[in-house]
């Protein structure tokens, strides 16, 4: 636990160094491609402001200046599979990136969605040494919470304050300088598989850059895709990848709860590629350009040439009615969303004052997915892109782009982690824990 946290502690501290300098790069791990972005902070507003919490809102302090993607190899389920490909992939993306940018990058931030990731609620309680909350108490009573024995072989990978609470005034973000008598604390923690999180960290190392940063895709893609409102309310973020689907909820502008669907838009190319027996190409071309879950009457007659060159001409001329496509894909997106409304589900996802669903990532423009989702997640389900960021080229704008584009604004303006205070290293907890549902009962 204490090397973890000095681990997290050093990252910080390298993406301050990082800023100071200008420039960092972003990288997105996925299943089905990996993105960079390199980023340049003009140094003034917010952007080097570290201890703002909640401070996600504004994005004018960077602008993205190189991107790139490439085919992700190597990586399955959001996890690193091949070492060796997984670096050759983050590599292309990197220099691509750096290219288009003009500058060299050592710093990066990177985000991935496997790792199996698992939500915890805790709580602290404190009494005020001076009148006012001063910054060590608020170490005080982040070291106090009750930490869960999560288990050989997990790391925390977020642990962030998402309320506090001065004597009776609940639902307070930032309390210091604040009077009062005692101070409480809910705290959002997400621990990962370490290993999955270790040869993540292994493959950036071997590609010769700096990790100043590790954030869980889920979580990123809520910050970009969700608006305000939503962020407040409380709002579940749907980020279908190829190989995961991250499921997260943010309530108060903080993640209350992440986890992760080993499934995603490449499951459903599968489904195509053995249904239709084409090559994953094919099934991802005809998935691309004809796909749908939705069959109308219109759909028996549209028929798709499935084309080929295996030589055997009867084979290559097949066609396929779009319905019969459609066929095969509705029961697997279906499948996916019922493991979403189950996460959903174990959360207390309808404990919230607002039930909105918003579906992103790159398998969400599957036509017709919002309808079929709000049948099985329920009725307020939207589409969601990420928002705008300066200098974001066109092609970098849609849905599969929401982790990348909240990783910038990740980079930019962190929310408080229980690293950033000075918690005596002695006075790190250890002890009961409750699942991060119990709050939704208790506080909201």
């Amino acid at each position: 636990m204490i090397e973890l946290y000095e681990t997290q502690r050093a990252m910080r501290n390298m993406r301050r160094a990082a800023m100071q300098r200008g420039v960092i790069a972003i990288l997105d791990v996925g299943s089905s491609k990996i993105a960079c972005l390199v980023l340049r902070f003009d140094g003034n507003d917010r952007a080097l402001d570290s201890d703002g919490i909640g401070s996600l809102a504004g994005q004018s302090g960077f602008r993205v200046i190189g991107a790139a993607t490439t085919r992700s190899r190597g990586v399955k389920f959001g996890e690193v599979d091949s070492m060796g490909e997984t670096e050759r992939a983050i590599r292309t993306a990197v220099q691509a990136a750096q290219k288009m940018a003009q500058i060299r990058v050592d710093h990066v931030i990177a985000c991935f969605s496997g790792a199996d990731p698992r939500s915890y609620g805790l709580a602290g309680k404190v009494e005020l040494e001076g009148t006012t909350v001063s910054e060590q108490d608020i170490a005080r009573v982040l070291s106090s919470c009750d930490v869960p024995d999560f288990g050989e072989g997990r790391e925390v990978l977020h642990a962030q304050p998402v309320n506090f609470a001065l004597d009776h005034r609940s639902g307070l973000a930032d309390p210091r300088g604040q009077i009062g008598q005692e101070l409480a604390t809910d705290m959002h923690m997400l621990t990962v598989d370490a290993l999955a999180i270790q040869n993540l960290v292994q493959c950036i190392k071997r590609c010769d850059l700096e990790l100043a940063g590790l954030a869980s895709s889920a979580y990123v893609s809520g910050i970009s895709s969700l608006v305000e409102d939503e962020q407040e309310l409380g709002a579940a973020c749907i980020d279908l990848g190829g190989g995961a689907t991250g499921v997260s909820i943010f309530m108060k502008k903080h993640m209350i709860y992440a986890d992760t669907v080993r499934m995603g838009g490449d499951h459903v190319t599968s489904d195509i590629s053995m249904g239709l027996q084409v090559p994953m190409a094919t099934a991802e071309r005809i998935k691309t350009f004809y796909g749908g879950v939705v069959a109308t009457g219109m759909d028996d007659r549209e028929m798709i040439e499935i084309g080929g060159d295996t030589g055997d001409w009867h084979h290559d001329r097949r066609t396929v009615s779009r319905a019969e496509l459609i066929g095969i894909m509705r029961p697997r997106v279906e499948e996916i969303l019922e493991e979403v409304r189950v996460r959903l589900d174990a959360a207390g996802f309808e404990y919230l004052p607002s039930q909105q669903i918003v579906l992103t990532g790159g398998a969400s423009q599957i036509p017709g997915l919002d309808g079929i989702a709000s049948k099985i997640l329920g009725q307020q389900v939207r589409l969601g892109r990420p928002l705008r960021v300066h200098g974001l080229p066109q092609a970098a704008t849609g849905p599969g782009f929401a982790s990348a584009v909240g990783l910038c604004l990740f980079a930019a303006h962190p929310q408080d982690e229980w690293w950033d205070f000075e918690i005596p290293v002695d006075r790190l907890p250890a002890r009961s824990f409750q699942r991060a549902v119990k709050w939704f009962r208790d506080n909201w």
